[in-house]
């Protein structure tokens, strides 16, 4: 997990990023209303971990794409979407207030 952050970082920079998180990256398990469910994907707290990795970036805008709801009656996968939204919000709110 460390070494991804790491990589992310590195790739990105000090300059002005879009995010986009794809709810397919997430097991099936956890999120099966999405278009293409990957077997063996991330879990929440391993999306959440790599989300928070991201801290300090300058993070000008960003998506969260795949939630597919008719494929998921029980809202779960719109929860976590949602879930992984408020995280990205809560990196740019940061990024914008200067890192204070």
């Amino acid at each position: 997990m460390e070494a991804t952050i790491a990589e992310a970082r590195r790739v990105v920079g000090d300059g002005p990023s879009y995010l986009t998180f794809d709810v397919d990256s997430l097991d099936p398990a956890f999120a099966p209303g999405t278009g293409t469910p990957e077997i063996g994907g991330l879990t929440p707290r391993e999306a959440q971990r790599l989300l928070r990795g991201l801290r300090g970036l300058q993070i000008i805008g960003a998506d969260v794409v795949e939630v597919a709801p008719p494929f998921d009656q029980s809202g779960g996968t719109a929860l976590i979407g949602a879930n992984m939204m408020f995280e990205i919000l809560c990196l740019m709110a940061e990024s914008r207030a200067g890192g204070r």
